[in-house]
């Protein structure tokens, strides 16, 4: 499994973490958007609800491995270049969504340590980050949904982008990130 990154290619490490990513992020939202298919207080609901925060955290263990890949050599070039708002525009949004994996699981753990409740994580049971505190928990909720929220737009975004410059500008982008692929120019 190549570390590094090619002159044109990403690293099979990094396509995989990547994709990997996508599939857990798509777990993570489908699981507190079906949350509410089941009553409160019931062992489904709980279930659903443990299972967003094990694979929230999944994420925020794997974004770490992500950046340390992305450290290992520069991003492969775009052919063609694209002009220097893309590039911004890309860097801006990477940067987001790199926070929002790794905020978004650290407030989750927040909100459950400050509503007093163990925090699990494949069996094992993490320390908690702060004392309990309803009134705190309510508001790390209230920041934790609006940037989920977010999310949903800032991945969206990405997505598109992927697809416009695949599809519209015909340039290389998205056949750097795809696996068996081999990228143009």
């Amino acid at each position: 499994m190549p570390w590094k990154n090619s002159d044109t290619r990403y690293s099979t490490m990094s396509i995989a973490l990547h994709w990997l990513m996508v599939v857990l992020l798509a777990v993570v939202y489908a699981c507190i958007e079906l949350r509410g298919q089941f009553p409160k207080g019931s062992g489904a609901r709980t279930l659903i609800v443990e299972m967003h925060f094990m694979f929230g955290l999944t994420v925020f263990v794997l974004v770490w491995l992500r950046l340390f890949a992305r450290s290992l050599g520069v991003a492969p070039e775009i052919v063609p270049a694209p002009p220097p708002w893309q590039r911004l525009l890309a860097r801006l949004t990477h940067a987001a969504l790199y926070a929002l994996m790794i905020g978004m699981p650290v407030a989750g753990w927040l909100i459950v340590s400050a509503e007093g409740h163990s925090v699990m994580f494949y069996g094992m049971e993490l320390p908690l980050l702060i004392a309990e505190n309803k009134a705190l928990a309510k508001e790390i909720e209230g920041w934790h949904v609006l940037f989920g929220q977010i999310g949903y737009w800032l991945i969206g975004l990405h997505a598109l982008a992927g697809i416009f410059h695949h599809y519209v500008v015909r340039d290389n982008t998205a056949l750097r990130m795809l696996p068996g692929r081999r990228p143009i120019g």
